[in-house]
């Protein structure tokens, strides 16, 4: 691996000697954290006194109930008495009160911290170490200078009936697509299915400055580069889902339609009412909250926890690493074998260049301005100029003008998901009512798009109606009749369809 790819970049995130942020920021920070905790040990010394100057006086509750001249504290000297065999082997100048209460908080103290010994020592035991495999993906060379790596399913370019395009979440890479498809499937339709590693993650280079816009350029240009000729579907599951509502902004004239599952949007969008945000935000843990604020608010300081969950060389749960709540359903899921091992192995690859930048720039674009709203996808009616110039263009228009998505868009949404809960979806056919939204009872975040063929088969279906399997581009050559034998010639072609 390139060592340089160890280093941080200059997008600033993380820290390291190639960050261009303020460093004087980053120092002012420090101090800070510094004071602060000065300040917390002062206040604990405060407290201290107060309770000593208080709740210890004489004429206090406590020492009242609970002191030497009580009934509880005569009853513990008692028995502390019977113990007198073994106060030779006790200080002289120690009460014997005060040294067996010491004696039996340490011993308590060691029983604990052999309880957590050897809890660590099982878990250690049990912790399964990151490996990082030799570089294997195919990779395409952008206008720009990067590469980005993708891996291919289904069909053959030439033989494609319908393309796909999908971009993958936070913690995973090109090798997830959807995961668990099979190839027989999308061959039976005609699908010609592309996952790619986002900037940064997996094989790709990372990008100097991305947004979600050079995000939809760049799946623009690896379609054309990989030969995808007519318009593709764009997949969009959880946390991806940003990069295909980009595609639907940036680039709609290359899309033949979004297949959404479980569909994330900003949670901070300002379009969102009261509820929709309650609905939403009632289902995370308190600790994914306070990642989303360091998102938006302090990105560099994800560095430190990314280093001490997914990047701290050691694998370990999706749910405990991304602080997300988890149904009876979901939890089954990740706890399966099958999933475990997709799972190492998808995260094994997404880490691999080490670096926190591709992921603290991923968390920080799902809740900053997206640099376009949801509604701009909306298809409506373009907004008329005031005064002549309408007149003119109505005079020069023989029909009306639309704005936003003209294809179509379907959502699949698990009503038992708490990752990305239903008041999301909620909100998104909320502002798209054209959206095809297909609620799915009893399915959570995972069950229903991994390692679910019947799923995958209802999906398909869903988007391109019966199969036909691939496109045919052979050739049947007849000879045409000659002395008594008639021999003809067709040539067969096949319309594709986007």
């Amino acid at each position: 691996m390139n060592a340089n790819r160890r280093e941080y970049s200059s997008f600033g995130y993380g820290g390291g000697k190639n960050g261009r942020g303020n460093e004087s920021a980053g120092d002012h920070v420090l101090e800070f954290l510094a004071a602060a905790a000065e300040m917390s040990v002062e206040f604990g010394r405060g407290c201290r006194d107060i309770v000593k100057q208080t709740v210890m006086r004489e004429d206090s509750f406590i020492v009242k109930n609970f002191g030497r001249g009580s009934y509880l504290g005569r009853k513990v000297r008692a028995a502390f008495g019977k113990l007198k065999v073994f106060n030779d082997y006790l200080p002289e100048d120690k009460d014997p009160m005060h040294a067996w209460s010491v004696i039996v908080l340490v011993l308590l103290l060691a029983l604990l911290a052999l309880y957590v010994n050897t809890e660590d020592d099982a878990s250690t035991l049990s912790e399964k170490k990151i490996y990082i495999h030799p570089p294997s993906a195919q990779r395409i060379l952008l206008p720009d200078g990067r590469h980005v790596a993708y891996k291919e399913h289904g069909v053959p370019a030439d033989r494609a009936r319908f393309s796909m395009i999908v971009p993958h979440t936070f913690l995973s890479s090109r090798l997830a697509g959807i995961p668990g498809i099979k190839d027989s499937l999308l061959e039976e339709f005609g699908v010609r299915l592309l996952a790619y590693d986002l900037p940064g993650f997996g094989e790709s280079d990372p990008h100097p400055s991305r947004n979600l816009e050079s995000s939809a350029l760049d799946m623009s240009f690896m379609a054309n580069a990989l030969g995808v000729g007519n318009k593709f579907w764009v997949v969009g599951y959880s946390s991806s889902s940003l990069h295909a509502w980009a595609a639907l902004r940036y680039i709609p004239d290359r899309l033949a339609g979004a297949a959404m599952f479980a569909p994330m949007v900003n949670p901070y969008d300002p379009l969102m009412t009261k509820g929709e945000k309650h609905g939403t935000w009632e289902k995370w843990t308190h600790r994914r909250k306070f990642m989303y604020f360091l998102a938006r608010r302090f990105p560099r300081l994800l560095a430190y926890f990314y280093r001490r969950s997914f990047l701290s060389g050691k694998h370990g749960q999706i749910d405990k690493w991304l602080s997300l709540s988890l149904g009876k359903r979901d939890k089954a899921l990740i706890e399966d074998p099958i999933y475990e091992e997709f799972w190492q192995r998808d995260l094994e690859e997404s880490i691999r260049q080490g670096n926190t930048k591709a992921f603290v720039e991923e968390a920080a674009l799902m809740v900053s301005n997206w640099g376009f709203s949801l509604g701009d996808l909306k298809l409506q009616k373009k907004k008329q100029d005031i005064g002549i110039l309408r007149w003119l263009n109505y005079l020069l228009r023989a029909q009306e003008e639309y704005t936003g998505f003209f294809g179509p868009i379907h959502i699949w949404q698990g009503m038992e998901d708490m990752v990305v809960p239903p008041s999301m979806t909620d909100f998104v056919h909320r502002i798209l009512p054209g959206a095809a939204v297909h609620k799915l009872p009893y399915e959570g975040h995972f069950t229903y798009i991994y390692f679910c063929d019947e799923c995958h088969r209802q999906i398909l279906t869903t988007l391109f109606g019966t199969p036909q399997g691939p496109l045919s581009n052979t050739i049947e050559i007849e000879k045409p009749q000659h002395e008594g034998n008639t021999e003809e010639r067709e040539v067969e072609t096949s319309k594709s369809e986007s």
